[in-house]
């Protein structure tokens, strides 16, 4: 009997501390960029594989540089998305509106193969000590008949966050590099 008691005061303390623990985190949205520069290309279609990203940007908390180097990821402050699935959207909505070709991340939605494909592995994508979202990696391209050449390619970019690392700054400075490398690629990779 003594039980039922004992039962609804843990209910009601774990109730009690749910509600006034630490609050939910919140989600940020990368907002969309569009592209101002259109770059001609002579592929039609263009396969983009799923980006690859270090394992501490494949989390969903945001990651910031500390003063040491190190890295720090904001447990109250997360993407949207899955950043390696919205990283990979971003980048294949970005290369059509700036090339005009049917673009599309695998697995290839289409029966026929696409004319190129792009590959992108990402070794840094982050905020750094400069207020600096940063990102830098390799891109690889390829016909996918042999008709145009093989391309590997390094980059490093980076767009200044418009305020200290504040979640919406960081998530509009993603969506713009994300933007620069679409562009990027576009016109030493694809071209």
């Amino acid at each position: 009997m003594q039980r039922l008691p004992l039962f609804s005061a843990i209910l009601a303390s774990t109730f009690l501390a749910g509600c006034l623990g630490t609050p939910e985190p919140l989600r940020y949205p990368v907002p969309v960029v569009k592209p101002t520069e259109k770059v001609r290309i002579p592929y039609r279609t263009v396969e983009v594989r799923e980006v690859s990203l270090p394992a501490y940007a494949e989390l969903s908390e945001m990651t910031v540089e500390t003063a040491e180097g190190g890295i720090e990821t904001a447990r109250a402050q997360l993407w949207a998305d899955s950043p390696v699935r919205a990283v990979t959207l971003e980048l294949s909505r970005n290369l059509g509106q700036i090339t005009g070709a049917t673009v599309a991340s695998e697995p290839w939605p289409f029966d026929s193969t696409a004319d190129a494909i792009v590959e992108v592995r990402i070794e840094e994508m982050l905020t750094d000590r400069q207020n600096n979202f940063k990102l830098s990696g390799q891109y690889f391209v390829g016909s996918t008949d042999g008709s145009e050449r093989n391309r590997a390619r390094v980059f490093q970019l980076s767009v200044p966050l418009t305020t200290a690392p504040d979640p919406f700054a960081m998530a509009a400075a993603r969506g713009q590099i994300i933007a620069d490398l679409a562009l990027l690629i576009a016109r030493n990779g694809l071209k």
